[in-house]
């Protein structure tokens, strides 16, 4: 047996032709979400609008919908909002990550708990 502790990392995302759908964007549409703007989501993640501008428009490339919805102008001075596809994402890749994290752990206590205690 060996004396170490060790913690299982890894990364999940959905692939179609690149990356389609993982951590990052999920977090970037969440504070889209909160904050109804795709400029406040990318100040409190320090990302440049254009690099999330671009990363958008990929994604709902890749993925074949649109992700936001912008609003221009007006008195509160446009925004965006998650389209109702992009909230179903969303909450079924959470819901996936919740299981997948779950099951990685049971197989990560099968394989090397004994090994590693």
């Amino acid at each position: 047996m060996i004396n170490v502790f060790f913690k299982l990392k890894y990364k999940i995302w959905l692939d179609s032709t690149g990356k389609a759908f993982g951590k990052g964007p999920c977090e970037i549409l969440n504070r889209v979400e909160r904050l109804g703007s795709l400029k406040g989501a990318t100040e409190e993640m320090s990302m440049s609008y254009s690099h999330a501008w671009k990363l958008i428009k990929g994604l709902e490339q890749r993925l074949g919908f649109k992700l936001l919805q912008f609003q221009v102008g007006g008195e509160a001075g446009g925004g965006a909002s998650l389209t109702p596809e992009a909230r179903e994402l969303i909450q079924r890749y959470q819901y996936f990550m919740r299981e997948a994290e779950e099951l990685l752990d049971e197989l990560y206590e099968k394989h090397f708990n004994d090994f590693f205690s």
